[in-house]
C-alpha cells in the first residue's frame, strides 16, 4: 500500500477518531481536524497532524483539504436522539460544512472524497411499524427524512452526486446505521442508545438504585454496528466503484428492551424499568438492508451485537469508575 495524505474531518470525533487510528497504522500521513478543543477530542493521535479549525468556515475548508489525496468528511454536528430531536437547527447547519469541503476537495485535487451520511435520510413511512422492513438504499426517495439532521444529510448526499456528474469528482457515499463502541460519547446528551443504556446500567450497579428509565415503550426495533465493522466498510465503499449511496451498517435487528436485557446480563443485575413515552425515541422501527454492500462488495458485519456490547460496556464502566467511582459493593 502506497503512502498517501488524508483529511480526517471530524477527526476529534467518536468514528473520526478511530479512522484517523487505522490510517496511522497503515502508515499513511494524517491530517485530524476537529472544531473541539483538543481535551474534548474523543482521541487525540500524535502521529496525526492535529488541527483546530471551524469547517462551517470555507477558509478553514481550503485550508484543511490543501495537499490532501484523500478526504473522509465526517464533521457534523450531530449527537443521539435526544440532541437531534431538539436541535434541528444546529444539525442543519452541518450542511455547511459539506457544501465548503465538497468545493474544497474539487478545488484542491483530491483523489477521493468521502461523505458519511446516515439511516436518518429514509422515508420516515417506511419506518412507522417495530415489525420493519429492511431499508433498500432507493427506499430513501419519495423523500420524507428525519427533520433537520435527515434533510441536511440527504442534501448532501445530492450534492457529491451532482459534484460527481458534473465535475468528474470521485465521491462515494454511506448511510450509517447507528454505530457504536469504545471511545464514544456515553453521558452528557449527545450519547446514542448503546452508551446511554450502558451508562444508566452501570450507574444503576455502581449506586444501589437497581432502576432504569428507558426512552419510549423499548418496543422499537434497531440495528447497531460495532465501530471496527464500520471502518473497515468506510474503506471497502470509498475504495469500491459504487456510486450512489449505500446502507453500511448491521441487519442483526433488536428492540431497546432487548437491548437493556442484553447489558443487564453483561452487567449481572436485573432492574426495575420505568418507560418515558414522552421522551425522544425517533422512529418505530429500522435496520438495514445489506443485499447490496453483500453482492458488490463481499461485506458482512464481523462483530455480534452481544460481543459488541459487552466491549463498550467494560470500556464505559471503566471510564465511569474513573469519573465518579462507585458506592456500593453491588
Amino acid at each position: 500500500m502506497s503512502k498517501k495524505t488524508i483529511l480526517v474531518a471530524g477527526g476529534g470525533g467518536f468514528i473520526g477518531g478511530h479512522l484517523v487510528q487505522e490510517f496511522l497504522k497503515q502508515g499513511h500521513d494524517v491530517r485530524s481536524v476537529d472544531i473541539k478543543p483538543y481535551e474534548e477530542w474523543y482521541q487525540v493521535h500524535d502521529g496525526a497532524e492535529n488541527v483546530i479549525a471551524d469547517l462551517q468556515e470555507k477558509e478553514a475548508c481550503y485550508a484543511a483539504c490543501d495537499g490532501m489525496q484523500e478526504i473522509y468528511q465526517l464533521a457534523a454536528d450531530m449527537g443521539g436522539m435526544g440532541f437531534i430531536e431538539n436541535n434541528k437547527a444546529l444539525c442543519m447547519l452541518s450542511v455547511l460544512i459539506n457544501v465548503h469541503m465538497t468545493l474544497a476537495a474539487r478545488d484542491c485535487g483530491s483523489e477521493k472524497y468521502f461523505y458519511s451520511s446516515s439511516a436518518c435520510v429514509y422515508n420516515a413511512d417506511k419506518q412507522k411499524s417495530e415489525d420493519v422492513v429492511p431499508l433498500k438504499e432507493e427506499d430513501a426517495y419519495p423523500a420524507m427524512p428525519e427533520d433537520g439532521y435527515g434533510w441536511e444529510k440527504l442534501f448532501s448526499e445530492r450534492m457529491c452526486r451532482h459534484f460527481r456528474e458534473d465535475f468528474g469528482m470521485y465521491c462515494r457515499v454511506a448511510r450509517f446505521h447507528n454505530v457504536y463502541g469504545p471511545e464514544g460519547t456515553w453521558e452528557g446528551g449527545r450519547e446514542k442508545a448503546p452508551a446511554a443504556i450502558c451508562r444508566k446500567v452501570i450507574h444503576a450497579k455502581h449506586t444501589g438504585d437497581h432502576t432504569i428509565e428507558i426512552w419510549g415503550d423499548g418496543h422499537q426495533t434497531r440495528s447497531f454496528m460495532y465501530i471496527d465493522d464500520c471502518i473497515k466498510g468506510i474503506q471497502d465503499i470509498t475504495n469500491s466503484d459504487i456510486l450512489e449511496p449505500i446502507n453500511l451498517g448491521s441487519d442483526e435487528l433488536t428492540t431497546i428492551n432487548g437491548l437493556v436485557d442484553m447489558v443487564e446480563e453483561i452487567a449481572g443485575i436485573k432492574l426495575e424499568r420505568t418507560h418515558n413515552l414522552d421522551a425522544p425515541k425517533g422512529v418505530n422501527g429500522r435496520n438495514s438492508d445489506n443485499t447490496m454492500i453483500q453482492d458488490r462488495l463481499g461485506w458482512a458485519p464481523g462483530i455480534k451485537l452481544r460481543d459488541g456490547m459487552e466491549l463498550t460496556y467494560n470500556w464505559i464502566e471503566a471510564e465511569y469508575l474513573a469519573k465518579y467511582g462507585s458506592k456500593t459493593q453491588a
